[in-house]
Formats: C-alpha cells, structure tokens, sequence
C-alpha cells in the first residue's frame, strides 16, 4: 500500500459565477520513505496541492488515499490526529513562538498530543539533536539566525516522529548558504527513513531530491519518478 495515492484529483475555486481552476487531473503516488519535490512557478498548484495533502483543504473531485484512507473516512477529531501525529508541517515563514526558546518550541506539538509527558523532554532533545541545534536549546527563537530558525521548525515537525514531513517552500526566506543547509538537514533526514514532501519553484533545491514532479497551470507536466 502506498503512503499517499492521489487519484484524478482536481480543485476548483468558485467566486460567485466564476470558477477557477487549481488543479487538474493530478494522478500520483509516494512511498515510505521517499524524498519528492513537487516544483512549478507561482501560480501552478504546488501549495493547493500541499493544502490538499496535508488535509488543510479538500479536493472538488477525484481521490486522495493517506496510509489507504481519505479524507472522507475520518471525524474532525481523527483528522486533527492524523496531522498532529502522522503529519509535519515546515513553511516558508518559520511560524515560531519569538519569545519561546528553542527547547519550548520544539515541545509545543506534544502538548497536543496523546503521547505521556514523562516521555516529551526525550523526544523533543532527540528532535533538536537531529537538526543539529543542541548548542541552542535554551536560546530564544528571536535571538537566532533564519536558517537556526528553520531547522527549529524541522525539529519541530519530526517531534512526533510523523509518516511524512510536508515543507512548503523551506528555503524561500534564507539565503543561499543556509538554504543549502536546510535542504541538507532534510537529506540527511530521509537517508534515515523520513518521507518528505518539498514544495519549491527552485531547480537547485529540487535537485537535493530523489524524484521530481514538474507542475504548470494545474497540472503535472511531467514527473522523474513516473513508471
């Protein structure tokens, strides 16, 4: 069974009598422990998809299977739980408390979590060591660089140790050197199992991955790791 199945899947934006189209007829699928990058221009789809993906937002029509369920099989309250455990989310904007250290930020899913307490402190050192941040721990998000704060933002992420890490443009307020950085914490990341979704508009960064799907205009123009 595959992790993510994305069958005939389209989105259409209504605004009173105007529909517009995001996506269309969006076939695909990722395995376990894939490293993906879904690449296109502005406008393309790449982040509806994404929404999509990581039930934020559903499809008009076709199907979308995670771990063989869709949307449609889940409460609110078990859709909640799949993205607070199954699911990591890493954007553009890091999304960090400012005047919360390190150590706090990465703990904050947990908090939502059903994982016990006596085991957060482990997790989430476990955590900031895989992003190399330890030296950090008690710094405050304010008081660190962008790429510092973008691997926080990872920590964060694989603190419930989730299926799969969805980043949506990770690099998009770094500079070349802690782009760079990034994108080589999230390979070393996948060398060791984890599944992740990269959203981007650059080549350089989508060449980091193992398979590439190429999006315009809402639909895929054509993918590297096609069959």
């Amino acid at each position: 069974m595959f992790l993510i199945e994305v069958k005939d899947l389209e989105k259409t934006y209504y605004d009173g009598q105007t529909a517009t189209p995001a996506l269309r007829d969006i076939s695909f699928t990722i395995n376990q422990g894939e490293f993906a990058a879904i690449m296109g221009p502005s406008g393309s789809g790449k982040s509806t998809l994404l929404h999509i993906l990581g039930f934020l937002d559903k499809q008009t029509a076709g199907d979308y299977f995670f771990n063989g369920k869709t949307m449609n099989d889940y409460s609110k309250k078990e859709i909640a739980q799949v993205r607070n455990k199954k699911m990591g989310f890493v954007f553009q904007a890091f999304n960090l408390l400012a005047r919360t250290s390190v150590l706090e930020n990465v703990r904050l899913p947990l908090i939502y979590s059903e994982i016990k307490e006596s085991f957060w402190d482990n997790l989430t050192l476990k955590a900031i060591e895989a992003v190399g941040l330890s030296h950090r721990l008690n710094h405050l998000s304010s008081q660190l660089s962008g790429g510092e704060k973008q691997r926080v933002a990872i920590a964060r992420a694989l603190v419930n140790n989730p299926q799969v890490i969805f980043a949506d443009e990770p690099t998009g307020n770094l500079d070349s050197k802690s782009g760079k950085a990034i994108m080589e914490t999230l390979r070393q990341l996948n060398l060791k199992g984890q599944t992740i979704i990269l959203i981007t508009h650059e080549k350089e960064i989508a060449d980091y991955t193992q398979r590439i799907i190429f999006f315009r205009d809402g639909r895929i123009e054509r993918d590297s790791g096609a069959a």
